[in-house]
């Protein structure tokens, strides 16, 4: 019966294609077919060796048909190659910014500069399906990868996720620039143990939270391709979890490619130990939807320890390569042990590869030239597009923008460059810009320590140390009139490059400085042992200026407490030093927003591993007092609001109301505020945060200008999910809203009954 329908699907094909010319080899390079039709024709003209190789990268160039290739894109394209591409401020510091459309035009450099290194003639290597955004949400400091976060809450992240997804695909209907591919669902925010553990809680928290960033993507933003994480929910790995194909395809319609993350289908077997043979595992997951796997070939893993263990630097590390992906021999020969004994069918692989291929013809790869929008791209003569001032002024604005000024004594910034003879700028992050694991080389890159020096004129001293060697900081600060000390965190804790970090010596430890952490492990404290050297600067000179660069919150009571201005920016932005330097002095005027709750202490958070956020994880369920509120941002600017007006008194369950505020700017400097709306359940049947955040904007305002920020409140956006029904259920309640400058700035608010 199968090979019936595979001959009615050929003979269909063939029927419609008739009419194309002798020229035309192969009918589905007939853009007049339907995807379906195309993506048919495909499987039915590749081999068996084939259709297993295109489970890892594949090669199809027997059909004429170019590789996709892939890319880490987080913040920045990171190719094979090393091309030192625009890097942005890492994923938590862009959503720092609170500014979708910032973050879209960040998403849409990726996607040209993507496009770029896969069809200019001095780089042809194809990079177009990216591994990006980020959709994971940062329920806990301690997790290692918090910086690969746009914040704690489902809302926020969403937003962004949605934002760089449209950025990277571009606007075209019917191409995408590059593909976006989310990362990693789901549930997935411990490190140290994520090949083995399981992320345990209700369906309500999977449908209402840890989910809702991924959904919004994939209906809103339009991305169709997705990573699954290492981690279990409810016991049951990721890697071959149902819920891949009865919730993200049938009901979210993604899917086209979804991969497994590095090594994942062996860590089913030898990790969580669900399956007792990786037959089974590959056959379960291809079975689930997976068609891409990621393995490290054998052969390459032993190269690269080696080298390791030689005190050697492959020329692929020196030159940036950090992929290797094409499906290694193990895991073919595995998939083709799985096949001759009856765990997967020929057919189980074409429906997988069918998916795959869609990608492929959404991007024009297989469609003439002059079809596609995005062909001209690198085209003869064209600039290298992260050398361009288009593209470094995105940097340098979302840089500015995710700069949050936390606290500011006595209006101590800005500073005054006039008459300032002397600043003392210490510590450890202060001369250069630091990457992490999905960051490479970048064109240029400006150090907190070079947007210094670019502002001052010639007769102000700046006086550098990187430490409080021989007491070296203390006699800089002690003989300076401003002491500006830079700290934070080491993204790579200590490793030099990726691969180096991956050696199985390095990644049993944890990282060498407990409050540090990365991918793989977790932090063990959120205390920031520089804060010693920012006591001991403080002691002899008032004057004191913290800037913290830092991928995740940090503990710093005594900071907050004693030092008058401390500013947070994150690693990896190649404009930090511009972003900080403009702030210091007064050139940009702050506005950035914290994107996490900031505790004081450990003793504030629930175990790690006790995903139930109700338990007292972020601002909807925080207990006590935090160091910093989820929202929480200064400016040079003071904002007033008034005159909160609803279109309707009353909201019905299936319908909408607009909700107005006046916003005015009572500073003297032009500024921006981010006006954030919220809503709390009075009544609800069920528990429920203590505030839910709906909806934000970041408003520009002219002194003693008044704008009017409108938010559309849509009934079922107030759902809850009801597990017994399997459904969303809006209650008849009184909902009371809730506008203001962070989660614990409340300024305005009015109930509204939902009838």
């Amino acid at each position: 019966m199968r090979l019936v329908t595979s001959f009615a699907v050929i003979a269909v094909i063939v029927t419609s294609v008739a009419s194309l010319s002798a020229e035309t080899p192969y009918p589905f390079l007939d853009p007049k077919l339907t995807m379906e039709q195309r993506v048919d024709n495909i499987v039915s003209l590749m081999t068996l060796d084939e259709k297993v190789a295109a489970l890892g990268r594949g090669d199809l160039s027997r059909l004429g048909i170019p590789a996709l290739g892939s890319a880490e894109a987080i913040h920045q394209v990171r190719p094979r190659g090393g091309m030192p591409t625009t890097s942005f401020a890492q994923v938590y510091g862009m959503g720092e910014t609170w500014d979708p459309e910032l973050i879209r035009s960040a998403g849409a450099v990726e996607g040209y500069e993507a496009r770029y290194i896969s069809q200019s003639e001095k780089y042809k290597q194809d990079t177009l399906l990216l591994w990006g955004p980020t959709s994971d949400l940062a329920r806990d400091p301690r997790w290692g990868r918090t910086d690969e976060s746009f914040g704690e809450d489902p809302f926020l992240t969403g937003t962004m996720v949605v934002a760089f997804i449209k950025g990277i695909q571009g606007e075209d209907p019917k191409y995408w620039q590059a593909a976006s591919l989310l990362k990693h669902f789901f549930a997935n925010s411990n490190e140290t143990t994520r090949g083995h553990s399981s992320s345990d809680f209700d369906e309500r928290l999977m449908r209402e939270y840890y989910t809702v960033p991924f959904r919004m993507g994939f209906l809103e933003g339009g991305a169709k391709s997705f990573m699954t994480s290492y981690n279990a929910w409810n016991g049951v790995p990721m890697t071959v979890h149902p819920m891949l194909r009865s919730i993200v395809e049938k009901e979210w319609g993604a899917g086209w490619t979804i991969s497994s993350d590095l090594n994942a289908t062996e860590l089913v077997v030898d990790g969580h130990k669900y399956l007792p043979r990786k037959e089974e595992s590959a056959a379960a997951a291809i079975k689930a939807g997976v068609n891409q796997f990621l393995s490290l070939n054998q052969g390459m893993a032993d190269t690269v320890k080696q080298a390791m263990k030689d005190g050697l630097r492959t020329e692929s590390d020196k030159a940036g390569v950090n992929q290797f992906l094409s499906l290694n021999q193990g895991m073919a020969d595995t998939i083709k042990q799985a096949l001759k004994d009856g765990l997967l069918t020929e057919s189980d692989l074409d429906e997988a590869l069918r998916r795959r291929l869609k990608t492929t013809i959404r991007l024009g790869l297989l469609d003439p030239l002059a079809m596609v929008p995005y062909t001209k791209i690198g085209g003869a003569g064209e600039p290298e597009p992260w050398t361009t001032e288009k593209h470094k002024a995105v940097a340098r604005e979302v840089a500015r923008e995710s700069v949050v000024m936390l606290k500011n004594a006595s209006a101590m910034l800005p500073l005054q460059r006039e008459g300032l003879k002397t600043i003392a700028v210490v510590g450890p992050r202060a001369a250069a810009v630091l990457t992490d694991f999905y960051g490479t080389k970048t064109s240029y890159a400006v150090s907190v320590l070079d947007g210094i020096k670019s502002k001052i004129g010639a007769g102000t001293t700046v006086k550098f140390t990187p430490d409080n060697v021989d007491n070296a900081a203390v006699k800089a600060a002690q003989s300076s009139e401003v002491a500006i000390v830079v700290v934070g965190n080491d993204p790579m804790c200590g490793a030099k490059t990726p691969w180096e970090a991956f050696n199985p010596d390095a990644s049993s430890k944890p990282c060498p400085v407990p409050g540090d952490g990365r991918e793989g492990r977790d932090r063990e404290s959120i205390d920031l042992p520089d804060e010693e050297l920012i006591k001991q600067v403080y002691a002899v000179n008032p004057k004191t200026v913290v800037v913290l660069v830092s991928s995740f919150p940090y503990a710093i009571s005594w900071s907050k407490e004693h030092i008058p201005a401390i500013l947070h920016i994150t690693h990896a932005a190649q404009e930090q030093g511009t972003a900080i330097a403009d702030v210091l002095f007064g050139d940009y005027n702050p506005a950035g927003r914290l994107v996490q709750t900031w505790p004081k202490s450990l003793e504030q958070l629930p175990p790690l591993m006790d995903y139930d956020i109700r338990h007292g994880r972020t601002y909807m369920y925080f207990k006590g007092e935090p160091l910093f509120p989820f929202g929480y941002g200064l400016s040079y600017s003071t904002f007033e609001y008034s005159n909160l007006q609803l279109s309707s008194p009353r909201l019905d369950k299936t319908g909408n109301v607009a909700v107005g505020v006046q916003v005015e700017n009572t500073g003297k400097r032009a500024g921006e505020e981010v006006i954030q709306f919220y809503v709390r359940h009075t009544r609800s049947s069920v528990s429920r945060p203590s505030k839910e955040l709906k909806g934000f904007r970041r408003v520009k305002l002219q002194p003693d200008e008044k704008k009017t920020v409108t938010f559309s409140l849509a009934a079922e956006s107030l759902a809850w999910w009801n597990e017994k029904s399997g459904g969303w259920e809006v209650e008849a309640e009184p909902v009371e809203l809730l506008i203001g400058s962070s989660s614990a700035d409340i300024r305005l608010s009015q109930t509204l009954p939902v009838e």
